[in-house]
């Protein structure tokens, strides 16, 4: 909740609960994730917008207005129409990949196993890896990949490199896709290309 400062001063005030704390405002909120180059929703960053300007170069301008402060306005600055309407925007830009791969790895190479999970346990309690490998005995591929449950690195169209989904070394496309997403579904780095290359998703090899 926000009360946009009408409590403040008062006993029904968000200050003390919420001073510093980025997730009240949605503005506050798309400034922090900026920082790390991250896009807020599908909006591009401050730095992303300066970059291709104000769509197709129209002019716009800032003022003051009463209680909203200042304003700007005119075109979005988006690289077209489209990305405008919203039919080519994305949240997925490299910043977002970036970390997607990196959770991709932290998942991949947890050291501690999943616990009150509502599968059947395999006789191993603690380490990650190991708990792993007897899921892959058991059922073909680990059951439940990093710690505390699954990572799903989401594949879109806008990846660079495939992601992987689940990451269990599966494949299979409902509509048509960019080549890049083919690869990684099919013979590429990922799905079952995956276990083509003889190594499971903690390098563990194929059961027999």
């Amino acid at each position: 909740m926000e009360d946009f400062g009408l409590f403040k001063g008062t006993k029904l005030s968000f200050d003390d609960e919420w001073e510093g704390v980025e997730a009240i405002s949605e503005t506050a909120l798309e400034a922090r994730l900026n920082k790390d180059g991250l896009r807020y929703k599908m909006n591009r960053t401050d730095k992303e917008a300066e970059e291709v300007g104000p769509m197709y170069n129209l002019p716009g301008f800032t003022v003051s207005l009463p209680l909203i402060g200042e304003t700007y306005l005119g075109p979005p600055k988006v690289a077209n129409i489209w990305e405008a309407l919203g039919f080519t925007a994305t949240s997925n830009n490299d910043a977002r990949q970036a970390e997607k791969l990196k959770a991709i790895e932290a998942a991949r190479t947890s050291k501690k196993g999943v616990k009150g999970s509502i599968w059947p346990a395999p006789k191993s309690g603690e380490a990650g890896a190991e708990i792993r490998s007897e899921w892959l005995e058991k059922y073909g591929y680990p059951r439940l990949v990093g710690s505390g449950g699954i990572f799903y690195a989401d594949q879109l169209s806008t990846d660079k490199e495939p992601m992987g989904g689940f990451n269990m070394g599966k494949s299979g496309s409902i509509w048509p896709v960019p080549e890049n997403v083919k690869k990684g579904q099919y013979g590429g780095s990922k799905g079952w290309g995956m276990k083509k290359q003889g190594l499971a998703i903690d390098n563990i090899p194929a059961a027999k």
